[in-house]
């Protein structure tokens, strides 16, 4: 929370984050991930890097998958989400 804290004195338009949700207990995710939507809803682009699949998917607008450096599939949550092979091949549920 201090990092984002940090961050956003800045008054950045945009805010990088990686990996926020290491090692947080569930709690404590949930409070981030709220105040990453609010930050969200205040015209803040948010770019995160996250490996937890369920909390990226719900926060995100757009998905990137990154593989060996590559870009194979880009696009909205709800298109992964609908289609098992890619969520299979890609993120292994």
């Amino acid at each position: 929370m201090l990092a984002i804290g940090r961050a956003l004195m800045t008054n950045p338009a945009l805010l990088v984050m990686d990996e926020p949700s290491e090692g947080l207990a569930p709690s404590i995710l949930d409070v981030i991930q709220d105040r990453i939507e609010g930050l969200r809803g205040t015209g803040l682009s948010v770019l995160i890097a996250e490996q937890n699949v369920d909390l990226a998917l719900e926060m995100a607008d757009r998905v990137v998958i990154i593989e060996d450096g590559e870009i194979p599939w880009t696009g909205a949550p709800s298109e992964l989400l609908d289609d098992p092979a890619k969520l299979e091949k890609y993120l292994g549920v």
